[in-house]
């Protein structure tokens, strides 16, 4: 892959890049949700500058994202068993399948807005609201998962 090695100029202590990836989801969910809640009760300006937060918020978790897997040098294994095994697996894939898809329908969502085309910003939004606030929900849960609840 190019990325790992172009940025693999040297190894970086990145052991800390799990706790601050579940902060910054988490974070991106109240922006998120907060940024709802303001166009609901029309408060247009407030919901832009969540909702761009939200946004830039998210760009800078993918690079962080992807600096981290160029640096690391060990999978991560999921401990649990069981049921819960299963549940951590469909938790993740459907969160990294949806991550891919928010990325440029966020950015398509945002775009919309910004030409004034606000009836087809309202209408892709009804869509990228509920899969962008479940990735970053499911991200903080896959967390929790792999470093809290089953952590070995």
């Amino acid at each position: 892959m190019m990325f790992p090695s172009a940025l693999s100029m040297g190894k970086y202590n990145v052991e800390y890049a799990p706790k601050l990836h579940a902060f910054i989801n988490g974070t991106c969910a109240v922006l998120l949700t907060v940024g709802f809640i303001a166009i609901r009760n029309k408060k247009i300006a407030l919901h832009k500058t969540l909702m761009i937060s939200a946004f830039i918020l998210s760009c800078i978790f993918l690079l962080s994202y992807v600096f981290y897997h160029s640096q690391k040098t060990e999978p991560t294994v999921f401990t649990g068993e069981g049921i819960i095994r299963w549940v951590y697996f469909l938790i993740l894939i459907t969160h990294i399948v949806l991550a891919a898809i928010i990325v440029p329908l966020a950015l398509f969502t945002i775009l919309r807005s910004w030409r004034g085309e606000f009836e087809k910003h309202k209408k892709i939004a009804r869509i990228t609201f509920p899969l962008w606030l479940y990735v970053t929900v499911t991200g903080v849960l896959v967390y929790c998962m792999l470093y809290v609840w089953f952590a070995s």
